[in-house]
């Protein structure tokens, strides 16, 4: 069993505010790419947060790739309780589709929203209960995901974790093929 930790940019970071926007299916297809390249290598588990962006993508990608690989296992996290609560409707309807469709569900704190320490033991419960960490994330682009990361690289110095990046090179390679895919 190999458990994978997938983060990375907000939609927001991204200037993504639709779901037709053209960068989204670039954004897609290197992400199922990646996932499909995993689980094809042993993953069984995707774990993810809640965030909107890449963590929701990737949890929705995962479980589509359910029909394909059964053996295939999703669960989604929540920090602390009320996350999302100050969310307009329809995010709170899609992370709700989201969080019907995952095999499993917690939250890691009981408790609504209080400190920072939170977002800090979220961090620790998916470094030691995940075996790697997939992040859409580019160092000449910093955004939240930063901070994951360095606890990422902070763990690494007393643990074995892989992690591997998708940044914006990866992105452009991934587009160029989809325009060669288009054209053919």
């Amino acid at each position: 069993m190999s458990r994978l930790w997938v983060t990375g940019y907000r939609s927001y970071e991204l200037s993504i505010f639709s779901d037709q926007d053209p960068k989204l299916k670039v954004i897609q297809n290197a992400l199922k790419r990646k996932l499909i390249e995993k689980v094809e290598s042993g993953t069984t588990w995707i774990i993810a947060g809640p965030q909107l962006g890449t963590e929701q993508w990737s949890l929705e990608l995962a479980n589509e790739l359910k029909m394909d690989y059964p053996e295939l296992q999703t669960a989604l996290m929540f920090p602390f309780s009320d996350f999302g609560k100050q969310w307009k409707e329809e995010k709170v309807e899609k992370l709700a589709l989201i969080k019907a469709k995952v095999d499993f569900f917690a939250n890691v704190s009981e408790n609504p929203y209080q400190n920072p320490q939170q977002l800090r033991n979220y961090q620790n419960f998916m470094l030691n209960h995940t075996d790697e960490a997939l992040l859409l994330y580019d160092d000449e682009h910093e955004g939240k995901t930063k901070f994951d990361l360095n606890a990422i690289r902070s763990f690494q110095e007393h643990n074995s974790y892989n992690v591997e990046t998708i940044d914006f090179y990866d992105l452009l390679e991934e587009e160029s093929m989809l325009y060669e895919e288009k054209d053919e």
